[in-house]
């Protein structure tokens, strides 16, 4: 891909996602550009993926080994060009690029693809999984098969899921160490139903927020705390504000590697078989980064006076059980539960 093409589709998504009005640059948009997800010369093609974690981020550092084993397995046949840092948009907003063919991958959270196929929702219930082996044994059964085919009907295939570790309660004033602690405290929860359910069930008010609004937000008061894993509690600096990490470990949703549907079927059938063994060899090796950066996070809030509190468990999963039974009630969740309490590990 040269770079006066590059230059051209990234003003293409600069484009599509300012929802420019004027019906000559709209139409002229989706003449020239439709199928630039996809770069191609006579040789290779290139995947365009985009995300919107840094690139210290032990996730962007799997997808880098996902664009190094594609390309070598496909002998540079595949190419992957990565845009870090929400330079291309949101994890909403890039999903959106993906469903019109406008980029090809993108690396997002499965509380956001929630939005658009309900049954990752499942994944985000409190407490589901019986621990880390359980949990990652299900994921690559059937069972995770399953849930990442379900979103192709919304045109976004799951190729794998990426360790996003154990979302925990952070805060500014005071500690919490049971469920009682959060009454009375405004907690920042990403747009998604259940985490907003799971906050407000156990005492607290749920806030919506960005993510990247959220530091001016703890600075000056408009929320009290937030729940995150710890990599994302430390890049984002929000330790500085915040001096109280809670473990307990509500929701183990994962982050997952989706491709368009579009970009999908314009593959032939021996690359989509290339996509999806380097997916999931980075899936591997990104559980590798993901627990060296949890070690390392974990140092740097002890050194910077975090209180790091390690509170019973069983109070949360308790007082937070009832989103379980509302979710069961729902006949496609029902059996998606069933088969993940009743899988026997290896």
């Amino acid at each position: 891909m040269t770079k006066a093409i590059e230059n051209i589709w990234i003003a293409h998504i600069f484009l599509i996602k300012n929802r420019w009005k004027h019906t000559t640059v709209i139409v002229v948009t989706i003449i020239c550009f439709t199928c630039l997800s996809c770069s191609e010369n006579n040789s290779s093609k290139t995947l365009f993926l985009a995300h919107s974690l840094p690139e210290t981020h032990p996730v962007h550092q799997g997808i880098l080994d996902f664009k190094k084993e594609l390309e070598k397995i496909s002998g540079g046949n595949l190419k992957v060009k990565v845009f870090p840092n929400g330079q291309l948009g949101s994890e909403r907003e890039v999903l959106e690029l993906l469903q019109i063919g406008s980029i090809a991958i993108t690396k997002v959270s499965t509380n956001t693809m929630a939005n658009f196929a309900p049954k990752y929702g499942i994944l985000s219930a409190p407490y589901l999984f019986k621990g880390k082996t359980h949990f990652f044994e299900v994921l690559e059964s059937e069972i995770g098969e399953e849930i990442l085919e379900s979103s192709s009907n919304f045109l976004l295939k799951g190729l794998c899921y990426y360790d996003a570790g154990s979302r925990s309660f952070y805060t500014k004033d005071r500690p919490v160490r049971t469920p009682e602690d959060l009454q009375g405290l405004k907690i920042r929860v990403m747009n998604h139903q259940l985490s907003i359910d799971l906050v407000q069930e156990l005492g607290g008010s749920a806030t919506p927020m960005s993510f990247g609004e959220l530091y001016t937000a703890l600075q000056q008061g408009v929320v009290d705390g937030a729940e995150n894993n710890p990599p994302s509690f430390v890049s984002s600096n929000h330790f500085e504000v915040c001096k109280y990490y809670t473990l307990d470990e509500h929701s183990s949703a994962p982050d997952i590697l989706v491709i368009s549907t579009k970009s999908w079927n314009s593959l032939r059938s021996q690359q989509q078989g290339w996509v999806k063994k380097a997916a999931k060899i980075s899936a591997q090796t990104q559980k590798e980064y993901w627990k060296a950066s949890v070690e390392k996070c974990m140092k740097i809030l002890e050194e910077n006076d975090v209180e790091i509190i390690r509170p019973n468990k069983s109070l949360f999963r308790t007082k937070s059980a009832p989103l379980l039974t509302q979710l069961a009630k729902e006949p496609e969740m029902s059996s998606i539960i069933q088969k993940i309490q009743s899988y026997k590990q290896k």
